[in-house]
């Protein structure tokens, strides 16, 4: 497996954890506190350096399946960091609204399985 994309591997399961810790706390307590907010802002800063390193480590296009599921996956996530920071920035740590949680627990399932599918990709054709 070529350098560049063994960083990248290293750089998203890292994303992976940011993400964990982020959505796991959020939907126990069911509400923002700054723990939520730094871990999904670093997820998403890690994530978009992920895909970056995965673009141009790869020999494959960028636009493949695997490639299309995980840019909809960053895509989800960085909306739902985006309604988290707008909830703690109008009410700050109070509860959180059912319809957020649930789209916080939709994002992440979708992230988590791109990022199973871009294992067992890699599994299958290294």
């Amino acid at each position: 497996m070529p350098s560049g994309i063994i960083r990248a591997v290293v750089v998203v399961t890292c994303a992976l954890i940011f993400y964990s810790i982020g959505v796991i706390t959020e939907q126990r307590r069911k509400k923002v506190v700054p723990r939520v907010l730094f871990f999904l802002t670093g997820g998403v800063m890690l994530d978009i350096s992920a895909t970056a390193l995965m673009i141009i480590g790869s020999t494959n296009l960028p636009f493949t399946f695997h490639g299309f599921l995980g840019y909809i996956a960053l895509l989800l996530m960085l909306i739902d960091a985006i309604l988290i920071w707008r909830h703690w920035r109008r009410n700050g740590p109070t509860a959180i609204s059912p319809r957020l949680n649930t789209y916080t627990r939709i994002a992440y399932g979708w992230w988590v399985i791109a990022y199973i599918v871009g294992a067992i990709m890699n599994a299958i054709l290294a």
